[in-house]
């Protein structure tokens, strides 16, 4: 497994990459909103959720240009079993990727996003990742690894970087909370039977307003929020979070000073145990439930407060 560029270098190139995804998958998405014509394809790998023939392009597409910058690694797409690219049989890196989550959306041109990670089998973390918002100004979530440490950025679509850090807490009720909820009885009844914790968020704070709010967001990009403090936590406790939704969102929010819990209050690990093939076949295959917030100790108070399932 030898080494590869210098983390901060594939970085910048797996940022300009999905750049380089979004400039030319959205004019695409645009136009299957305006015909009409969603493209939807047969799911056979994952037969509850919304498949388009874009996510099988996009997916072609990020092999194609990955293999331009990293001459070895493991291709784990959420649309096919990992491969090995390249001559190495046994590479260091393995890139994950979701060619194009909440593609049901996408299509018809309202929310859309693409999230690739490099995760270093040696260093058993990730190093890189990159959850790209297709119809935003806030275009790119990015984590680099770098000898002091990990750094997180968020760039918006004209170039300029906002340096991700550390936020002040605040009171749950007091919190902007975000969770997937969009299908009826698989997410959003459970959320209603939540009551602890909806009748926590709606109690007024010192000075007798109603401050808290909960909202819907989608995969990575929710964690990545939170990282940016648009939002203050991000939660999911029904079904569990596939790891190519979760995993790149968490290491930007590890990587601005967030945190990232088990319904236990135990610490998502960065450690995929990514070591062979089956190994990461296995992790793709499984879910997590978790809650992520700007600080441990709101997310405390969400998991307090959750009903089990």
């Amino acid at each position: 497994m030898p080494s590869q560029m210098p983390w901060p270098e594939l970085g910048a190139k797996l940022a300009g990459m999905v750049q380089t995804m979004i400039g030319e998958v959205r004019p695409r998405l645009l136009q299957s909103a305006l015909s009409g014509e969603h493209a939807e394809s047969e799911n056979l790998r994952h037969t509850d959720n919304f498949l388009s023939a874009h996510d099988l392009w996009m997916h072609e597409r990020y092999r194609e240009l990955l293999s331009k910058h990293i001459p070895s690694y493991v291709y784990a797409s959420e649309e096919a079993d990992p491969q090995v690219i390249g001559d190495d049989p046994d590479p260091d890196l393995c890139v994950l990727v979701d060619p194009l989550d909440t593609s049901e959306l996408a299509v018809r041109a309202l929310h859309g996003y693409t999230h690739v990670m490099a995760y270093s089998r040696t260093l058993r973390r990730p190093v890189v990742s990159v959850v790209g918002d297709i119809f935003h100004h806030v275009q790119l979530y990015l984590a680099t690894l770098h000898p002091d440490g990990d750094s997180a950025f968020a760039i918006t679509a004209d170039g300029t970087r906002h340096r991700l850090c550390p936020r002040s807490p605040v009171p749950l009720t007091e919190a902007l909370i975000t969770n997937y909820s969009m299908k009826p009885a698989e997410r959003f009844i459970p959320l209603a039977e939540q009551r602890p914790l909806l009748t926590a968020l709606s109690q007024p704070t010192h000075n007798g307003k109603n401050r808290g709010r909960i909202g819907v967001d989608f995969g990575s990009v929710s964690l990545c929020h939170v990282a940016a403090g648009f939002t203050d936590a991000t939660f999911e406790f029904a079904k569990g979070f596939a790891i190519w939704d979760l995993a790149p969102g968490h290491h930007i929010l590890h990587a601005a000073g967030g945190t990232a819990l088990d319904l236990n209050g135990r610490p998502l690990k960065l450690d995929h145990g990514f070591d062979s093939l089956s190994d990461i076949a296995r992790a793709m295959n499984q879910r997590q439930k978790f809650v992520a917030a700007s600080h441990r100790h709101l997310a405390g108070e969400i998991i307090r407060t959750l009903l089990p399932e």
